[in-house]
């Protein structure tokens, strides 16, 4: 992923309609301004701003370290405040019938959606998962994120409504999903090609990560609990997990007691006032 916003980076104009790329400027000459250009070119995307800073900051400061250049131009440009409220926006079970009524069994779109919501990966994981990773009925894998730090390694039961669209899809030999090129997908590749498969369906706005969120809701309104999502989704912090089985606690108990707002709910759970006549009469007062 470094690589691969670098390279961008190296791609781009000076300035606009310029024929300098950044990839000609001599390292002496890329200073803070330059950065901040690049930065500000995602600007409309503050996440995609920031990992180009954060892959830069990384850059010189192992330069720094070599000698290969004097001062790190990166490391007092801060990065853009998030615009986004809430995150990616989670997919409602209308928004995934609507999906699958454009997208049938059969097509690799219906076979990404079914892959990231009856697993619950993450998009830098869903385009490595292949036939390889099968065992005994589960997916079993080490997730991509933190791969070097956690040692984690998922094993999750294959459903059947996924076996069968798996069998009924064309996919690669190591990855289920690929290129028209036939090639595996880059982590960002795939979230351009879904994206537009999402727009296909009139789904604008939504996003692989926000079947991951869609489908942790689905299970932490089924009842699973906290540590069940974490095994399910590779989370290593339970706040992670608490923020979906919170939610679902919170809906469980609006839908068991919102019958008490009800016309007949003070025959049956009459107020203080009621219970008490003297505390109606001191209210009265005031």
């Amino acid at each position: 992923m470094t690589r691969l916003i670098v390279d961008q980076c190296f791609l781009e104009q000076i300035a606009p309609g310029a024929q300098e790329l950044f990839g000609d400027c001599p390292l002496e000459h890329f200073n803070a301004r330059a950065v901040r250009i690049l930065r500000d070119r995602r600007k409309d995307r503050p996440e995609g701003a920031n990992n180009r800073v954060r892959r830069l900051r990384r850059i010189f400061r192992w330069a720094l370290e070599e000698g290969l250049v004097n001062t790190n131009p990166v490391r007092d440009v801060p990065l853009l405040r998030p615009i986004r409220v809430g995150g990616f926006p989670t997919w409602t079970p209308a928004d995934i019938e609507q999906f699958e009524q454009c997208h049938p069994v059969g097509s690799k779109a219906r076979l990404a959606l079914a892959l990231l919501l009856y697993t619950g990966v993450r998009r830098s994981d869903v385009v490595s998962l292949g036939r390889q990773h099968i065992r005994n009925g589960e997916l079993v894998f080490r997730p991509h994120k933190g791969r070097n730090r956690s040692g984690l390694t998922l094993a999750l039961p294959i459903l059947e409504d996924l076996q069968s669209i798996i069998d009924a899809s064309p996919t690669g030999d190591l990855s289920f999903l690929i290129t028209e090129q036939g090639k595996p997908f880059t982590a960002a590749g795939f979230t351009n090609w879904f994206r537009d498969r999402c727009n296909e369906a009139g789904l604008r706005g939504l996003s692989a990560h926000g079947l991951r969120k869609a489908g942790a809701t689905r299970v932490a309104e089924g009842g699973a609990t906290t540590h069940e999502l974490m095994a399910i989704f590779g989370w290593l912090k339970v706040k992670q997990a608490e923020t979906y089985t919170r939610a679902a606690e919170r809906n469980r108990l609006a839908r068991r007691a919102i019958h008490l707002l009800g016309t007949n709910s003070v025959e049956k759970f009459p107020t203080l006032a009621q219970q008490n006549p003297q505390v109606g009469k001191k209210e009265a007062k005031k």
